[in-house]
């Protein structure tokens, strides 16, 4: 399950493969611990088919809890990619980041500042990689909402910046239609309270460039 969810996590990342063992402080406490099941993942995770999460929040199925609210928890990742790996997840099942609601993803995510602080204190680490795996696709193999927090040394090799293929965006009318297609998608919600639009950052770059 931990080498499934690692590849389709960093499929994309070309990661440096080895092998990675729960430290025992971590693994002492687990020992008795049943790991995530994905079982429930192609039924999109619905609550009543078995998801995992939801069983947490009910209190039906163990986790190691290091925050709790009236909306979210914080608990650490029984299959981590590394020694502190945490996820947050929402109280209500929500299968996906677009299902949720933006109260919900804000609630969640406000908490992110003081959780990976902690965090990092705790494994002596100096950063953190926050990630959201939505969609099969995406490597999402438990269909309820998770923000990850992955703490981050210099010297883990879990995976490197130069692992990352990218291509320089090319300034041309595929890419002004793929903007173009992407502001329509979404113009309904591009106005906040005081009706202030967007700012057509195509124009912007034309600007820069003219300037």
């Amino acid at each position: 399950m931990e080498h499934r969810r690692l590849a389709l996590l960093c499929s994309h990342l070309r990661p440096l493969h080895r092998e990675r063992q729960i430290p025992d402080r971590i693994t002492h406490g687990l020992a008795q611990l049943p790991l995530f099941n994905s079982a429930g993942a192609h039924d999109q995770g619905r609550p009543e088919n078995g998801c995992v999460f939801c069983m947490i929040v009910r209190g039906e199925s163990p986790a190691l809890k290091l925050y709790e609210d009236d909306v979210c928890l914080c608990i650490l990742d029984l299959n981590p990619l590394i020694h502190g790996h945490s996820l947050i997840i929402p109280k209500s099942h929500f299968s996906c980041l677009e299902a949720t609601p933006p109260s919900v993803v804000a609630a969640m995510c406000s908490k992110v500042p003081f959780l990976s602080k902690a965090i990092m204190k705790a494994t002596e680490c100096d950063a953190f990689n926050l990630l959201v795996n939505n969609g099969s696709a995406a490597g999402q193999v438990i269909f309820h909402t998770h923000l990850h927090i992955v703490p981050r040394k210099a010297t883990d090799r879990l995976w490197t910046s130069h692992s990352f293929r990218r291509i320089p965006l090319k300034m041309n009318q595929e890419t002004d239609s793929l903007a173009k297609s992407i502001r329509e998608a979404v113009s309904p919600s591009l106005q906040d309270k005081d009706g202030a639009k967007v700012v057509d950052e195509s124009k912007l770059v034309e600007n820069q460039q003219g300037g």
